[in-house]
């Protein structure tokens, strides 16, 4: 000990406070990545309060803010069919205390369809996907159609007169109808709204012929019978729809059409940030009451590794590019 001193000593104060930090370093560094998160963390929104992207992410923050000790900000930032919320989480510091959950719009079709002023391979790091959720077409109950094959058999018989409501181009319900125009060969009218209650409610009207919906604003009205569900557009029955036969079983092969969410980190993150969050996910997707509160807005909570997610982004992107060049959709 003697002899160090001295060697210290002999170097001068500001060397050897130097040397000093560069021995403690590494151990300053181990400890500032095991403090990740050590102050609020904000969650971006896309879309409006209320609906499925929001209510997800509330409980997803509690669940997060729990594990880690930190409040996690809900912030919405809606707007552009999700693209506000991208754009604004990619434009702030890469320190990991901001992330999005973002989906199927904004995160995969938006940039297919328009220009957007960012992109998901440059400005962001995808670190999982955490739910999945299927897409219900549906009829008033007072349709004749009692099923997929009449109503396509009605298509067929009578091009563009069968009508199906949008929540704009690009959305789910857009892009559903589209596949479906595609997989049976007919030819329907999109009729969109600005977002899919408008259209839910014109449906129950009787305005228009049908609807591709995610889950949450039309289960209540499957089940008090004002509206008939034909088909569900994942690969297998839902567990939380189980009467509702899939498109193959209903006659129509090939399609599949499920909303996603996923989180995403700024691009430049460090790997310690971006480790906590594969950490915390890890814990709260798997968290019973987590997946009950998200099977009651009608969606399935998952999560998957980095890897995982990449590929699950690159085949979506190659369906729905395939989809828009096929049918020569158009953003707005």
């Amino acid at each position: 000990m003697t002899t160090r001193m001295a060697f210290l000593s002999r170097l001068g104060r500001g060397a050897a406070a130097l040397l000093l930090a560069t021995a403690l370093a590494p151990g300053l560094s181990l400890a500032q990545s095991q403090a990740f998160p050590n102050r609020p963390v904000r969650l971006i929104v896309t879309y409006p309060p209320g609906g499925s992207s929001d209510l997800m992410a509330r409980i997803m923050g509690q669940k997060m803010s729990e594990v880690w000790g930190q409040p996690v900000i809900i912030e919405s930032k809606p707007g552009a069919a999700g693209s506000i919320g991208m754009e604004y989480t990619a434009r702030q510091p890469a320190d990991g205390y901001t992330f999005v959950v973002g989906n199927l719009g904004p995160a995969g079709v938006n940039p297919l369809l328009t220009k957007v002023p960012y992109s998901m391979e440059r400005d962001f790091i995808a670190v999982a996907l955490t739910a999945v959720g299927p897409n219900i077409l549906v009829v008033p109950a007072a349709s004749p159609y009692k099923s997929l094959a009449e109503l396509l058999a009605a298509a067929r018989n009578k091009p563009n007169t069968v009508n199906f409501g949008t929540s704009g181009p690009g959305s789910m319900s857009h892009l559903a109808g589209e596949m479906i125009m595609r997989q049976a060969g007919v030819k329907m009218i999109g009729v969109p709204y600005k977002g899919g209650g408008q259209a839910v409610n014109d449906l129950l009207a009787g305005q228009i012929d049908m609807v591709v919906s995610d889950a949450l604003p039309v289960s209540q009205h499957i089940r008090t019978g004002r509206l008939r569900a034909l088909a569900i557009t994942s690969a297998k029955r839902s567990p939380m729809s189980p009467d509702i036969p899939t498109f193959a079983e209903a006659g129509l092969e090939g399609l599949v059409a499920n909303n996603w969410w996923g989180v995403f980190l700024p691009a430049g993150t460090p790997k310690a940030a971006v480790d906590s969050y594969v950490e915390v996910l890890n814990k709260i997707m798997v968290n019973p009451d987590l997946k009950d509160r998200f099977a009651g807005l009608g969606v399935e909570a998952t999560m998957s590794t980095q890897a995982e997610f990449r590929q699950f982004l690159a085949a979506e992107n190659a369906k729905y590019a395939k989809l828009i060049a096929d049918n020569n959709i158009k953003g707005e």
